[in-house]
Protein backbone atom coordinates (compact mmCIF):
# COMPACT_ATOMS: atom_id res chain seq x y z
CA UNK A 1 0.00 0.00 0.00
CA UNK A 2 1.62 3.35 -1.03
CA UNK A 3 1.75 6.53 1.36
CA UNK A 4 -0.75 9.01 0.10
CA UNK A 5 1.66 12.71 -0.53
CA UNK A 6 -0.25 14.05 2.32
CA UNK A 7 0.84 11.75 4.65
CA UNK A 8 3.99 11.58 3.43
CA UNK A 9 4.30 15.55 3.77
CA UNK A 10 2.93 14.80 7.17
CA UNK A 11 5.13 13.11 8.12
CA UNK A 12 8.33 14.89 6.95
CA UNK A 13 6.56 18.06 8.67
CA UNK A 14 6.49 16.26 11.81
CA UNK A 15 10.10 15.52 11.48
CA UNK A 16 11.23 18.32 10.73
CA UNK A 17 9.48 20.25 14.05
CA UNK A 18 10.83 17.76 16.19
CA UNK A 19 14.37 18.06 14.99
CA UNK A 20 14.08 21.66 15.22
CA UNK A 21 12.56 21.66 18.49
CA UNK A 22 15.56 19.13 19.82
CA UNK A 23 17.64 22.00 18.84
CA UNK A 24 16.07 24.81 20.29
CA UNK A 25 15.64 22.89 23.03
CA UNK A 26 19.35 21.90 23.49
CA UNK A 27 21.07 25.46 22.43
CA UNK A 28 18.23 26.59 25.63
CA UNK A 29 19.07 24.34 28.33
CA UNK A 30 23.06 24.94 27.29
CA UNK A 31 22.43 28.43 26.98
CA UNK A 32 19.59 29.76 29.10
CA UNK A 33 18.10 26.85 31.05
CA UNK A 34 19.62 27.55 34.90
CA UNK A 35 21.74 24.22 35.71
CA UNK A 36 22.29 24.85 39.87
CA UNK A 37 25.38 22.49 40.72
CA UNK A 38 25.18 24.38 44.36
CA UNK A 39 23.12 26.15 46.09
CA UNK A 40 23.14 28.53 49.12
CA UNK A 41 26.98 29.02 48.14
CA UNK A 42 27.79 31.05 50.93
CA UNK A 43 26.67 29.12 53.25
CA UNK A 44 28.91 25.82 52.18
CA UNK A 45 32.16 27.86 51.26
CA UNK A 46 31.70 28.88 55.24
CA UNK A 47 31.47 25.28 56.13
CA UNK A 48 34.35 24.27 53.65
CA UNK A 49 36.45 26.93 55.14
CA UNK A 50 35.78 26.08 58.71
CA UNK A 51 36.34 22.00 57.91
CA UNK A 52 39.91 23.11 55.89
CA UNK A 53 40.84 25.13 58.90
CA UNK A 54 39.67 22.06 61.65
CA UNK A 55 41.80 19.93 59.56
CA UNK A 56 44.95 22.27 59.76
CA UNK A 57 44.66 22.48 63.76
CA UNK A 58 44.38 18.71 63.68
CA UNK A 59 47.58 18.48 61.64
CA UNK A 60 49.86 21.02 63.55
CA UNK A 61 48.26 21.07 67.06
CA UNK A 62 49.25 24.75 68.33
CA UNK A 63 52.26 24.66 71.15
CA UNK A 64 50.87 26.22 74.46
CA UNK A 65 52.13 29.71 74.79
CA UNK A 66 54.52 30.66 78.04
CA UNK A 67 52.84 32.64 80.69
CA UNK A 68 54.40 35.99 80.97
CA UNK A 69 53.63 38.85 83.44
CA UNK A 70 52.52 42.25 80.80
CA UNK A 71 52.25 45.58 82.06
CA UNK A 72 48.91 47.15 82.04
CA UNK A 73 48.67 49.74 79.01
CA UNK A 74 48.08 53.34 79.88
CA UNK A 75 44.75 54.99 79.59
CA UNK A 76 45.80 56.56 76.32
CA UNK A 77 47.30 54.08 74.71
CA UNK A 78 43.70 52.04 74.97
CA UNK A 79 41.63 54.26 73.91
CA UNK A 80 43.74 54.54 70.71
CA UNK A 81 43.52 51.19 70.27
CA UNK A 82 39.86 51.24 70.09
CA UNK A 83 39.25 54.27 68.38
CA UNK A 84 37.13 54.17 65.46
CA UNK A 85 38.51 55.40 62.08
CA UNK A 86 37.34 57.96 60.80
CA UNK A 87 35.68 57.23 57.52
CA UNK A 88 34.96 59.52 54.45
CA UNK A 89 32.54 58.39 51.50
CA UNK A 90 31.33 60.30 48.59
CA UNK A 91 30.28 59.37 45.19
CA UNK A 92 33.58 58.75 44.19
CA UNK A 93 35.60 58.16 47.27
CA UNK A 94 35.53 56.07 50.40
CA UNK A 95 38.61 56.20 53.16
CA UNK A 96 38.36 54.23 55.80
CA UNK A 97 40.70 52.30 58.35
CA UNK A 98 40.30 48.73 56.79
CA UNK A 99 41.24 50.51 52.70
CA UNK A 100 40.30 53.28 50.44
CA UNK A 101 38.72 53.42 46.99
CA UNK A 102 39.14 56.23 44.80
CA UNK A 103 37.41 56.03 41.64
CA UNK A 104 38.10 58.81 38.57
CA UNK A 105 36.11 59.24 35.12
CA UNK A 106 38.67 59.33 32.31
CA UNK A 107 38.11 60.74 28.63
CA UNK A 108 39.90 61.32 25.51
CA UNK A 109 39.54 61.68 22.22
CA UNK A 110 36.48 63.54 20.44
CA UNK A 111 33.68 62.58 18.17
CA UNK A 112 33.41 59.17 16.88
CA UNK A 113 36.65 58.56 18.41
CA UNK A 114 35.85 59.62 22.01
CA UNK A 115 36.85 56.88 24.97
CA UNK A 116 35.15 56.99 28.28
CA UNK A 117 36.47 54.67 31.14
CA UNK A 118 36.67 54.55 34.72
CA UNK A 119 40.05 53.93 37.14
CA UNK A 120 39.19 52.44 40.75
CA UNK A 121 42.27 52.72 42.39
CA UNK A 122 42.08 50.51 45.54
CA UNK A 123 44.21 49.79 48.17
CA UNK A 124 43.57 46.75 50.96
CA UNK A 125 45.04 46.40 54.30
CA UNK A 126 43.99 42.67 54.03
CA UNK A 127 43.91 40.48 50.44
CA UNK A 128 40.81 38.92 51.71
CA UNK A 129 38.64 42.10 51.36
CA UNK A 130 38.56 41.91 48.12
CA UNK A 131 35.88 38.98 47.86
CA UNK A 132 34.11 36.92 45.18
CA UNK A 133 29.78 36.40 44.42
CA UNK A 134 27.63 34.03 42.41
CA UNK A 135 24.52 35.32 41.24
CA UNK A 136 21.40 34.08 43.27
CA UNK A 137 24.24 32.99 45.82
CA UNK A 138 24.69 30.01 43.64
CA UNK A 139 27.04 27.99 41.37
CA UNK A 140 25.96 26.63 38.25
CA UNK A 141 25.52 27.12 34.39
CA UNK A 142 23.86 30.45 32.83
CA UNK A 143 22.77 31.61 36.86
CA UNK A 144 22.85 35.40 36.40
CA UNK A 145 22.05 38.35 37.80
CA UNK A 146 22.78 41.96 37.62
CA UNK A 147 26.14 42.94 38.84
CA UNK A 148 24.38 45.87 41.02
CA UNK A 149 21.97 42.92 42.87
CA UNK A 150 24.70 40.84 43.37
CA UNK A 151 26.64 43.35 45.12
CA UNK A 152 23.43 44.77 47.07
CA UNK A 153 23.25 41.00 48.11
CA UNK A 154 26.18 40.97 49.61
CA UNK A 155 26.65 44.55 51.03
CA UNK A 156 29.44 45.42 48.77
CA UNK A 157 31.16 48.83 48.74
CA UNK A 158 32.28 48.50 45.16
CA UNK A 159 31.72 45.78 42.92
CA UNK A 160 32.69 45.21 39.39
CA UNK A 161 31.36 42.25 37.01
CA UNK A 162 33.29 39.24 37.44
CA UNK A 163 34.54 36.43 34.34
CA UNK A 164 31.46 34.88 33.67
CA UNK A 165 32.26 31.40 34.51
CA UNK A 166 28.74 30.26 34.23
CA UNK A 167 29.14 30.38 30.50
CA UNK A 168 31.80 27.96 29.85
CA UNK A 169 32.04 24.54 31.99
CA UNK A 170 35.77 24.38 32.04
CA UNK A 171 38.66 26.30 34.17
CA UNK A 172 39.83 26.64 37.65
CA UNK A 173 37.04 28.13 39.66
CA UNK A 174 38.99 29.27 43.12
CA UNK A 175 36.51 31.54 45.13
CA UNK A 176 37.21 32.88 48.68
CA UNK A 177 39.85 30.34 49.71
CA UNK A 178 37.49 27.44 48.10
CA UNK A 179 37.50 25.05 45.07
CA UNK A 180 34.89 24.84 42.50
CA UNK A 181 35.95 23.51 39.22
CA UNK A 182 39.39 22.25 38.30
CA UNK A 183 39.45 22.06 34.56
CA UNK A 184 42.73 24.07 33.51
CA UNK A 185 41.86 25.15 30.04
CA UNK A 186 43.47 28.55 29.29
CA UNK A 187 45.51 31.47 30.69
CA UNK A 188 44.08 32.61 34.26
CA UNK A 189 44.42 35.04 36.86
CA UNK A 190 44.61 34.18 40.65
CA UNK A 191 44.90 36.34 43.45
CA UNK A 192 46.74 35.49 46.51
CA UNK A 193 46.32 35.98 50.43
CA UNK A 194 49.40 37.82 50.37
CA UNK A 195 48.04 40.94 48.35
CA UNK A 196 50.11 39.83 44.93
CA UNK A 197 48.36 38.72 41.88
CA UNK A 198 49.38 36.76 39.18
CA UNK A 199 48.97 35.63 35.60
CA UNK A 200 49.53 32.41 35.12
CA UNK A 201 48.61 29.25 32.56
CA UNK A 202 45.74 27.06 33.94
CA UNK A 203 47.11 23.81 31.94
CA UNK A 204 50.28 23.91 34.25
CA UNK A 205 48.77 23.98 37.15
CA UNK A 206 45.77 22.55 39.44
CA UNK A 207 43.72 24.64 41.70
CA UNK A 208 44.72 22.07 44.58
CA UNK A 209 48.43 23.40 43.96
CA UNK A 210 47.32 26.65 43.42
CA UNK A 211 44.97 26.39 46.84
CA UNK A 212 48.06 25.35 49.00
CA UNK A 213 50.44 28.27 47.23
CA UNK A 214 48.08 30.97 48.93
CA UNK A 215 45.31 31.40 46.06
CA UNK A 216 42.57 33.03 47.20
CA UNK A 217 40.53 33.70 44.01
CA UNK A 218 40.47 33.17 40.54
CA UNK A 219 39.68 34.38 37.41
CA UNK A 220 39.30 31.89 33.99
CA UNK A 221 39.09 34.41 30.62
CA UNK A 222 41.62 36.58 29.27
CA UNK A 223 43.85 37.07 27.87
CA UNK A 224 46.72 38.95 30.00
CA UNK A 225 47.26 42.17 29.11
CA UNK A 226 50.15 42.81 31.34
CA UNK A 227 52.97 39.68 32.47
CA UNK A 228 56.20 40.84 34.70
CA UNK A 229 55.87 44.68 33.75
CA UNK A 230 55.20 44.09 29.99
CA UNK A 231 52.97 44.19 27.64
CA UNK A 232 51.51 41.02 26.07
CA UNK A 233 52.54 40.99 22.76
CA UNK A 234 50.68 40.39 19.72
CA UNK A 235 47.25 41.65 21.48
CA UNK A 236 45.48 42.40 17.78
CA UNK A 237 45.59 39.07 16.90
CA UNK A 238 44.45 36.70 20.14
CA UNK A 239 41.04 34.92 20.67
CA UNK A 240 40.06 33.25 23.93
CA UNK A 241 37.15 30.62 23.51
CA UNK A 242 35.96 30.86 19.75
CA UNK A 243 33.42 28.22 20.38
CA UNK A 244 29.98 28.44 19.43
CA UNK A 245 28.31 31.48 21.42
CA UNK A 246 31.29 33.25 21.89
CA UNK A 247 32.18 36.54 20.42
CA UNK A 248 35.58 38.10 19.15
CA UNK A 249 37.44 39.77 21.40
CA UNK A 250 39.32 41.61 18.47
CA UNK A 251 37.92 44.98 17.72
CA UNK A 252 37.09 48.02 20.22
CA UNK A 253 34.31 46.81 22.23
CA UNK A 254 33.44 48.22 26.09
CA UNK A 255 36.44 46.10 28.30
CA UNK A 256 36.30 45.59 32.13
CA UNK A 257 40.06 44.67 33.83
CA UNK A 258 42.61 44.29 36.69
CA UNK A 259 45.76 45.43 37.44
CA UNK A 260 47.85 45.33 40.21
CA UNK A 261 50.70 47.96 41.10
CA UNK A 262 51.87 47.12 44.33
CA UNK A 263 50.42 44.52 47.28
CA UNK A 264 47.13 44.88 47.88
CA UNK A 265 46.98 47.94 45.51
CA UNK A 266 44.86 47.12 42.70
CA UNK A 267 43.05 48.90 39.75
CA UNK A 268 39.84 47.98 38.02
CA UNK A 269 39.09 50.02 34.27
CA UNK A 270 36.00 49.59 32.85
CA UNK A 271 35.48 50.99 29.47
CA UNK A 272 32.45 52.19 28.18
CA UNK A 273 31.34 51.49 24.57
CA UNK A 274 29.29 51.25 21.69
CA UNK A 275 27.90 54.96 22.03
CA UNK A 276 29.09 57.37 19.41
CA UNK A 277 30.52 60.89 20.50
CA UNK A 278 30.45 58.84 24.51
CA UNK A 279 33.03 55.79 24.11
CA UNK A 280 33.66 53.96 20.98
CA UNK A 281 35.71 51.30 23.25
CA UNK A 282 39.01 50.14 22.92
CA UNK A 283 40.82 47.28 21.54
CA UNK A 284 43.36 44.77 23.59
CA UNK A 285 46.33 46.45 22.90
CA UNK A 286 45.25 50.38 23.33
CA UNK A 287 43.20 48.42 27.16
CA UNK A 288 47.02 47.29 27.99
CA UNK A 289 48.47 50.67 27.51
CA UNK A 290 45.76 52.09 29.86
CA UNK A 291 46.87 49.48 32.53
CA UNK A 292 50.64 50.69 31.83
CA UNK A 293 49.68 54.32 32.01
CA UNK A 294 48.59 53.19 36.00
CA UNK A 295 51.86 51.63 36.57
CA UNK A 296 50.15 48.04 36.43
CA UNK A 297 53.20 45.33 36.64
CA UNK A 298 50.32 42.62 35.47
CA UNK A 299 47.02 43.23 34.46
CA UNK A 300 44.34 41.17 32.49
CA UNK A 301 41.02 41.15 30.82
CA UNK A 302 37.50 39.86 32.06
CA UNK A 303 34.26 40.04 30.59
CA UNK A 304 33.22 42.72 28.65
CA UNK A 305 30.68 43.90 26.39
CA UNK A 306 27.71 44.35 27.52
CA UNK A 307 28.27 42.85 30.86
CA UNK A 308 31.22 45.76 31.64
CA UNK A 309 30.13 47.40 34.86
CA UNK A 310 31.06 49.34 37.82
CA UNK A 311 29.42 49.62 41.20
CA UNK A 312 29.91 51.78 43.79
CA UNK A 313 28.25 53.23 46.71
CA UNK A 314 24.80 52.10 45.71
CA UNK A 315 24.87 53.13 42.33
CA UNK A 316 26.24 51.91 39.04
CA UNK A 317 29.03 54.09 38.04
CA UNK A 318 29.67 53.45 34.38
CA UNK A 319 26.82 53.43 31.57
CA UNK A 320 26.52 49.84 30.42
CA UNK A 321 25.78 49.10 26.89
CA UNK A 322 25.77 52.73 26.12
CA UNK A 323 22.21 52.49 27.55
CA UNK A 324 22.37 52.70 31.46
CA UNK A 325 21.52 48.97 31.33
CA UNK A 326 22.91 46.02 32.92
CA UNK A 327 23.43 42.91 31.76
CA UNK A 328 23.12 40.11 33.59
CA UNK A 329 26.36 38.40 34.45
CA UNK A 330 27.15 35.46 36.69
CA UNK A 331 29.53 36.74 39.21
CA UNK A 332 31.23 40.05 40.56
CA UNK A 333 34.16 41.11 42.46
CA UNK A 334 33.45 43.42 45.00
CA UNK A 335 34.66 44.69 48.57
CA UNK A 336 32.14 44.90 50.71
CA UNK A 337 30.77 47.42 53.46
Amino acid sequence: MRTSKKTLILRITIALVLAIGGILYALADRYLIEHVEIANVSAASAQSLEATATDAETATPGVPEAKTETAEPEASETAAATATPTTYIDDWNYQGGAYTITIKQVTTGSGNDAVTYFVADVVLTDATQLASAFAKDSFGQNIIEYTSAIAAANDAIFAINGDYYGFRDDGIIIRNGVIFRDLPARTGLAFYTDGTMRVYDETQTSAEALLAAGVWNTLSFGPALIDDSQIVANLDTVEVDTNFGNHSIQGSHPRTGIGIIDANHFVFVVVDGRERGYSRGVTLAEFAQIFASLGAVEAYNIDGGGSSTMYFNGRVVNNPLGENKERGTSDILYIGQ
